[in-house]
C-alpha cells in the first residue's frame, strides 16, 4: 500500500502511484499525462474523454479510447458537429464506448458550438487558463488538487461559451492530462525538469 510517495516501477524508476496500478497506465502515465497537447481537435478529444470519464475510472476511458475515436470521427471537431440523429443513435448502441445519453448529448452539442468558433480559439482559451510558472512540485498524493482557481475560470468560461460536462474537476483533469500543469510528483520519472 503506497503512502502517496512516488513508487519504483517495472523498470526500478520512481512514478507517481497511480501509474503502476495496471499495465495500461505506464505507457499512459510515462508517455502522455501532463505532457501539452495543443490543438483544437485534440483538446476537443480530450475535454469529451474527461467529460466521459465524470463518476467512472480513468482505465475504463482509457481502455475504449480506440472505441470512442472510431465512434466519434476521430474527435475531429468538423465531422462531430456534423452527426445526425443517426448517428446519436448508433452511438447510444455503441459498446466500444460508455453508452451514457447525457454525455453523448454533450460532445455532439459541444462540438457543434466548437464548429461555430474560428481556428485555434479552443486551444488559446484553454491554454489561457494555465497557471503561472512556479508551483511546486507535489511531494505525495494529497499535495494534488482536483480543482484550482484557474480549472474553476476555465470550467466557467467554458459554460459561458456554451459548453457542457465542463465543471471545475473536470477542467483540472484535462489540464492535467493536457499539460498546462504537471502533476507528477517530484520523485517521478516523468516529471519535467
Amino acid at each position: 500500500m503506497s503512502d502517496g510517495t512516488a513508487i519504483a516501477g517495472p523498470d526500478g524508476g520512481l512514478r507517481c502511484p497511480w501509474a503502476l496500478s495496471t499495465e495500461d497506465y505506464v505507457a499512459y502515465h510515462d508517455e502522455e499525462w501532463g505532457r501539452p497537447v495543443h490543438g483544437d481537435d485534440a483538446l476537443f478529444e480530450r475535454l469529451s474523454l474527461e467529460a466521459f470519464q465524470s463518476g467512472l475510472s480513468w482505465i475504463t476511458i482509457l481502455r475504449r479510447r480506440p472505441g470512442f475515436r472510431a465512434a466519434f470521427a476521430d474527435f475531429r471537431i468538423e465531422k462531430v458537429a456534423a452527426f445526425t440523429d443517426e448517428d446519436r443513435e448508433r452511438l447510444l448502441l455503441d459498446p466500444g464506448i460508455i453508452r451514457n445519453r447525457a454525455k453523448i448529448d454533450a460532445t455532439l452539442a459541444n462540438a457543434r458550438v466548437l464548429a461555430e468558433w474560428a481556428p485555434g480559439e479552443l486551444d488559446e482559451l484553454i491554454w489561457s487558463h494555465a497557471p503561472a510558472p512556479g508551483r511546486p512540485a507535489p511531494k505525495v498524493l494529497g499535495d494534488v488538487p482536483a480543482v484550482t482557481p484557474e480549472s474553476t475560470a476555465l470550467s466557467k468560461t467554458l459554460k459561458k461559451r456554451g459548453l457542457r460536462f465542463v465543471g471545475p474537476t473536470t477542467a483540472y483533469a484535462l489540464m492535467q492530462a493536457c499539460g498546462l500543469v504537471d502533476d507528477h510528483l517530484e520523485a517521478c520519472v516523468a516529471r519535467r525538469s
